[in-house]
């Protein structure tokens, strides 16, 4: 048997291929749009994909089935979760609980493993003809250190009183799982830095043993109790993911590797990929989400799948922002200048901040809910920095605003975001909350 796995830093995504050496033939699980690092190890490995498949309809990346489907593997997808959970525009073959998909002498036995969404599956892994299970992907089921989350199709969908039922079907789920040994490999969806749970660790790979004795989802045998322990504390997620859901399960456009070309002068929408440092001095129309290994996560929230978007970067850095955009779904980054001619923003050493008396001035924090309950300024206001586009701002256009975040990197995007929606009095505080909290 040939096994690979493949990690997407961005989404924190794992997708698996698994192959017979000796038929020659191999399945994908989970794949993101980009084929061609699939196609690369099976090529490398006289293998031919011949299958593909995934474990449920997915909320934080474009699913690359039908990318798949187009390159001529024969489609497995779940046949649970009732009429609003069944893919359209996809040819496929369903499966059900305890049904195969063999692949040459290779089988994964499907278990319906819901809770996360209501048709999410789980695939048991069996090598050469052998009944002894070698492991289980999990997708966002089991993760390392922890379970997936119950409420984003409440949460992100919009799908009202989905969280409760999903968390019961959680734990009913986990359950299951007391049928299987501990030796089980756990091979998870998501790594640390996913926003489909609350604690997910970075390590790649655990066993069914190991989460039973340490995982904290595993230690409760009261299910209202696991109920509330699982909906609290999850991060927000964002807007992106109710993108998501519709598209994977409706379909859309197969994946172009078009460039991004060069213009004069932003016009509409953009996301401005410069440090936040290089922005401060050099501000441009556009939001500040600086390309690193937290790009995605940021710029979901704030992605108009309706409208074009421009780039400001280097030629390089657009081209890769652009591609990993497309890893969401979204194909519309049309344009992009290199250079703008704009205004720095006013910012505040930790120093001179902490010398201020909090109770005369505006104080506004963007970080997380979870981080804002578990410390923050009683005289400071809350909002996320992802939801400062659409919410109402608690303050006066003409205030005087100092803006924090936990190290400074949302604050700079809060800055951008807060000019274009005309308040001019605002002040970035360098370094953060987690340098001016004493």
């Amino acid at each position: 048997m040939y096994f690979k796995s493949f990690f997407n830093e961005q989404l924190a995504q794992m997708s698996y291929l698994v192959g017979c050496q000796k038929t020659g033939e191999a399945i994908v699980i989970d794949p993101l749009r980009e084929l061609a690092p699939y196609f690369e190890a099976a090529e490398k490995e006289g293998l031919k994909i011949t299958q593909v498949t995934e474990t449920h309809i997915h909320a934080d990346f474009a699913s690359g089935l039908r990318e798949m489907l187009h390159a001529g593997a024969t489609a497995f997808v779940s046949g649970h979760g009732g009429p609003d959970w069944t893919y359209k525009d996809v040819e496929a073959e369903t499966v059900m609980d305890g049904d195969i998909i063999k692949v040459g002498n290779v089988k994964l036995q499907v278990l319906h493993t819901p809770g996360h969404t209501p048709e999410s599956i789980s695939f048991l892994l069996f090598d050469n003809g052998s009944d002894v299970p070698m492991g289980l992907f999990t997708g966002d089921f089991i993760f390392v250190g922890d379970v997936g989350r119950p409420d984003l199709l409440e949460e992100a969908a919009g799908i009202k009183d989905t969280t409760e039922a999903g968390a019961r079907e959680m734990f009913k789920s986990l359950k299951k799982m007391d049928e299987l040994p501990d030796y089980i490999q756990i091979w998870p969806g998501h790594g640390a830095g996913s926003a489909c749970g609350k604690s997910l660790g970075a390590v790649p790979v655990t066993t069914l043993g190991y989460e039973r004795q340490n995982g904290w989802a595993f230690q409760y045998d009261d299910e209202e109790t696991f109920i509330t322990a699982l909906t609290a504390d999850q991060p927000e997620p964002p807007y992106y993911f109710a993108e998501m859901k519709r598209i994977n399960r409706d379909g859309f456009g197969l994946m172009h590797y078009n460039r991004v070309v060069p213009t004069e002068k932003l016009e509409g929408p953009a996301i401005d990929l410069r440090a936040k440092e290089v922005f401060a001095e050099n501000m441009s129309s556009g939001v500040n989400v600086p390309y690193n290994k937290k790009f995605l996560s940021f710029a979901g929230w704030y992605l108009d799948y309706n409208q074009d978007l421009q780039l400001v970067g280097d030629f390089d850095t657009v081209q890769k922002a652009a591609h990993d955009l497309k890893m969401i779904g979204f194909d519309r980054v049309k344009t992009y200048v290199s250079t703008v001619e704009g205004q720095s923003y006013e910012q505040i050493e930790p120093a001179d901040f902490k010398a201020l008396d909090r109770s005369q001035i505006h104080i506004l924090d963007v970080r997380t809910q979870k981080e804002w309950n578990d410390s923050h300024f009683d005289e400071a206001k809350h909002l996320h920095f992802g939801k400062l586009e659409q919410a109402d701002i608690p303050f006066n256009k003409e205030d005087e605003i100092y803006v924090h975040c936990q190290s400074g990197v949302r604050s700079a995007i809060a800055m951008s975001i807060l000019k274009e929606k005309g308040y001019d009095n605002v002040i970035n505080i360098k370094g953060g909350y987690q340098t001016v909290k004493s």
